[in-house]
């Protein structure tokens, strides 16, 4: 797996040779932060508000960075993945269930997804500046750069949720649940009546199906593309390494602009047409062996694959009852991340014996799946979970 960009590309600088065991270690203490979030997050909501959510997630994140600048040992640096990804799981679930009650919903998620994908964009540039700058490479110091960014999203969630920045209010006491609202075991009940209402919902093994091969194909994709464009078409490392790029930079592109034809034209028949676009670029980057068409390919890839998130969050907001939608999201996001860990570690044991070409056929079966898995979630009817904050 030397060489290999990170699937977790916006977080890790830059992947070192023979990075197996270290890889396997973060992709798990990653997901274990997201496992943990979408456990905790139903239990934390009964106690606390909006603002408080989201501030706590913001917080863990800038102690994971500024943990990580600080060159710990690897253990300690391994447990950051896990902080970080708690913190995002948080902020992720919470973020995206008030944007997607907003008016015009579906442009605002498409806009703060594509902000992440502008992060990811961004962020391997200044890695490899901060990496490759003087004799002595000081990777760690690229985390100040997240670690500043934190400090700002922390301010401005402070600033923007001011008025939720507090425990949760207590409903007033009837007669029958008197005794039960002062109780905090009471909380845990009602935390574990959600989440058992939540997995018995089957929009939400649908969705999170979807969500599954989704990002078990995209990370896969931007995390193997420069290892099988250097060992399988003889690419320069030195150029090649910017390729993945391309991708993040075609996924922006795709969020921001395909996000409103998307809901237009409707979510069912076009992200189903771009799926069927992404499997034939991907088929084009098979079988046509030119590192620059590769690479226009890999880009397109992105573009056509970039609004499918925020589609399908959209879609997920609507068909879930407004209830659960929080506890609902926490779990999509896991099994998001599951599909994220899984498949680029398959690929590289796969890999390990088969050779770096075996790419292709996993990544098209994935868009495969990813395409049938769309086909099964129930679209939402007109006027579903119509409940907006038009601020």
């Amino acid at each position: 797996m030397s060489r290999r960009q990170s699937s977790h590309q916006c977080e890790q600088p830059y992947a070192q040779p023979s990075s197996t065991l270290i890889d396997d270690d973060s992709y798990g203490a990653n997901f274990m932060g997201w496992f943990l979030g979408a456990f905790s997050n139903t239990h934390l909501c009964q106690v606390f508000d909006l603002g408080s959510m989201l501030t706590l997630g913001a917080v863990l994140q800038v102690i994971a960075h500024a943990l990580r600048s600080w060159k710990p040992p690897f253990p300690l640096f391994t447990i950051t993945f896990w902080l970080a990804s708690l913190g995002q799981a948080y902020q992720d679930t919470h973020g995206n269930t008030y944007v997607s009650g907003v008016k015009g919903s579906h442009r605002w998620l498409a806009f703060i997804h594509a902000m992440y994908m502008a992060g990811c964009l961004v962020g391997p540039f200044v890695a490899t500046g901060v990496a490759s700058a003087g004799s002595t490479s000081r990777w760690y110091l690229f985390y100040t750069f997240p670690l500043g960014i934190g400090v700002l999203n922390v301010a401005f969630v402070v600033y923007a949720f001011w008025d939720t920045l507090r425990l949760k209010k207590k409903q007033p006491p009837t007669e029958r649940t008197l005794e039960a609202d002062e109780s905090p075991a009471s909380r845990n009940d009602d935390a574990f009546s959600l989440m058992k209402e939540t997995l018995k919902n089957k929009n939400v093994w649908l969705i999170s199906l979807f969500f599954f091969f989704f990002l078990g194909a995209t990370l896969t994709a931007s995390g193997w593309v420069v290892e099988y464009l250097v060992e399988v078409r003889h690419g320069d490392i030195n150029q090649m390494g910017f390729v993945p790029a391309g991708f993040s930079g075609g996924s922006l592109l795709g969020r921001l602009f395909l996000a409103e034809p998307t809901h237009r034209f409707g979510v069912r028949p076009m992200i189903f047409a771009f799926t069927i676009l992404s499997i034939g670029l991907q088929v084009l980057f098979w079988l046509v062996p030119n590192i620059i068409a590769a690479s226009i390919a890999i880009s397109l890839l992105g573009f056509f694959m970039g609004p499918y998130f925020a589609t399908g969050i959209s879609v997920g907001s609507k068909l879930f009852n407004p209830r659960i939608q929080s506890t609902a999201l926490a779990f999509v996001f896991v099994f998001a991340q599951l599909g994220g860990c899984l498949f680029p570690i398959i690929t590289g044991l796969i890999a390990a014996s088969a050779g770096v070409s075996i790419l292709q056929p996993i990544l098209c079966a994935l868009l495969v799946a990813t395409s049938v898995s769309w086909l099964f979630v129930p679209m939402p009817k007109e006027g579903d979970n119509t409940t907006l904050h038009q601020e």
